[in-house]
């Protein structure tokens, strides 16, 4: 997956709208009748990144004052986030971990996947930089230099998205499992560990949306860019949608899911993320519109129309 700003802002085209079937565009003159939904919760849980950037409250008044209803976020790491979906207390999953995505489209508790936006993991740290991460143009060697430096790592060390990309990196390197005192695992979302990371004057990884959000408060840098800003491919940083399936729990407001899925893949969502800024900052970048529609979005990634046409 390449991910590159200059290739996004270049915008969707014009008959793209035209082409989306069933999404849905509010509009607050529409006089229509609404649905039979007022009254009632959706149930949604999602990673901290989209929680603690304030991006879901900006997202979901509209869609609340549209049908009188309400949406109940709640913010945990992506595999809390799917696990409670699991257990039948979530209606709708927004995350940032495809391999733990696809693992549950494949067990039957997802269904009518979306990809929904981007931004961008980024290496933080102290400005002086002591493992010399700022020279580097490669997550590999950034995270083995801050290894060898044997300086502070900070890690979110709670299977969220962010964490699970982390572990991916430091399984290609070197280094692998072999991480010694330097390395921190605190259990917690990103805002805690930006400021622990902040505190200690040692590295993290992080998600660019979360860290723009708090940038004003931290004496953290942008050490290495994820592709937003042309850096490596590896740390792109996609967000799907997912409804719960209602034929393993049947309580599921899955009506109610898809108009919400609808609404935040629709032009509407599209503009709001778009438009969406912290510090002057675009956080997120919308990709649900597509005069290209992308099949492997909805199924696991590694499924083929090969044999299925």
């Amino acid at each position: 997956m390449t991910i590159h700003r200059r290739a996004v802002l270049a915008g969707v085209g014009g008959g793209v709208a035209a082409a989306l079937a069933g999404c849905l565009a509010l509009d607050d003159g529409d006089d229509t009748e609404r649905p039979a939904l007022s009254g009632e919760t959706l149930r949604l849980t999602t990673t901290t990144s989209t929680y603690d950037t304030g991006l879901l409250d900006d997202l979901n008044a509209p869609f609340e004052a549209r049908y009188g209803v309400t949406v109940e976020t709640v913010g945990l790491g992506t595999a809390a986030a799917l696990e409670t979906a699991r257990s039948g207390d979530a209606d709708v999953v927004l995350v940032h971990a495809r391999s733990l995505e696809d693992e549950f489209l494949r067990e039957g508790y997802g269904v009518n996947r979306r990809d929904l936006m981007f931004n961008d993991f980024v290496i933080v740290g102290d400005p002086d930089d002591p493992a010399g991460v700022g020279a580097t143009e490669d997550a590999l060697e950034a995270f083995e230099r801050i290894a060898d430096a044997e300086a502070t790592f900070v890690s979110r060390g709670d299977n969220s998205g962010t964490h699970t990309k982390e572990l991916e990196i430091w399984a290609a390197t070197a280094v692998g499992d072999e991480r010694g005192e330097w390395y921190r695992e605190a259990g917690d979302g990103m805002g805690m560990i930006l400021n622990q990371a902040n505190q200690s004057g040692g590295y993290t990884l992080s998600d660019r949306g979360t860290y723009l959000s708090m940038r004003e408060t931290l004496d953290l840098e942008i050490l290495l860019e994820g592709p937003i800003e042309d850096g490596p491919d590896r740390l792109a940083n996609p967000y799907g949608i997912v409804a719960v399936n209602p034929a393993v729990y049947d309580h599921v407001e899955y009506d109610l899911a898809m108009a919400y899925i609808g609404y935040l893949t629709g032009p509407e969502g599209h503009d709001r993320i778009e438009s969406y800024t912290a510090n002057g900052e675009q956080l997120f970048f919308p990709e649900a519109l597509s005069a290209d529609p992308n099949f492997e979005q909805y199924v696991p990634a590694d499924w083929s129309r090969a044999g299925n046409d």
